[in-house]
Formats: structure tokens, sequence, C-alpha cells
């Protein structure tokens, strides 16, 4: 499945966007890639993708999610969320330069413009994290 330009639905820009593809789309979840470059905001000096960059990743794949549904229904430009809250995060393995992440999520219910969301991102089908976040959207 091929969404288009995924900057059509997050917000985000390089070097801090960390999501590439769009790659699927069901009723209450989606799944992305993103291949780690050099030049991400949250890569260390050794190469890897930090904890916090794994966390940011998932929120942005959810954040894609919310960006192709109110663009399906007739928005402009992708709506701004927040984390609110992370839970039951693990990290198994920090990927690396060049590692292309495969992250499937899972929207939760919503309340209030609060969504609960889980994830789970792998590499060459490895799991290299999984949490549960609260997002905030804006506007809602």
């Amino acid at each position: 499945m091929d969404c288009g330009d995924i900057r059509q639905y997050i917000p985000q820009r390089t070097p801090i966007q960390m999501v590439d593809r769009l790659t699927d789309i069901k009723d209450d979840g989606a799944e992305t890639s993103f291949i780690v470059r050099e030049d991400t905001y949250f890569v260390d000096e050794n190469g890897r993708l930090t904890e916090p960059g794994l966390i940011e990743h998932i929120a942005q794949s959810a954040s894609a999610l919310a960006g192709y549904k109110a663009v399906a229904a007739g928005a402009v430009h992708p709506p701004i969320g927040y984390i609110g809250e992370v839970k039951k995060f693990r990290c198994y393995r920090c990927p690396l330069v060049g590692d292309e992440l495969h992250t499937t999520i899972t929207m939760g219910a919503e309340v209030d413009g609060v969504t609960i969301i889980t994830g789970e991102t792998q590499v060459d089908g490895k799991v290299m994290a999984a949490t549960q976040m609260k997002i905030f959207m804006a506007g809602k």
C-alpha cells in the first residue's frame, strides 16, 4: 500500500521526522516504516537510535494514522499530538543507523482528545521496543 508523501500526514520534518512511510492502514491500527539515518536527531555517538527516539518514532507512527484519517476526512493539515504518558515501555535493543524499523500501532479508547495507543517496533522480525502511550490531540 502506498499512501503517498508521509509529510501530508505528520507535522514533523527532518531531522526529527521519524516515519518514512505509512505501509498499511486498518480501522484501529496502522503499520509504518523508517530507516534510521545518521542525521536523525535521536541517534547517539555510537550510531544507535536511543530509547527516547524509539518512543518518538512510535508516537509519530500513531500521528501518521491520525493524520491519514484527518486528511481523508477533508483536513488540510495533520493534527498535532503530544505524548501525555508512556506506560509499559520495553526496549530490547536500540536499532543502528541503516536499520529499517517496522512499527505496528493499535489505537484504543479516546476520551476528551486523549487516545491510548499501543505500539511495537521490529527490525528484521525482531522486536526492538514495545509500549503503551496516551496521546493528546490538540484542538480536539
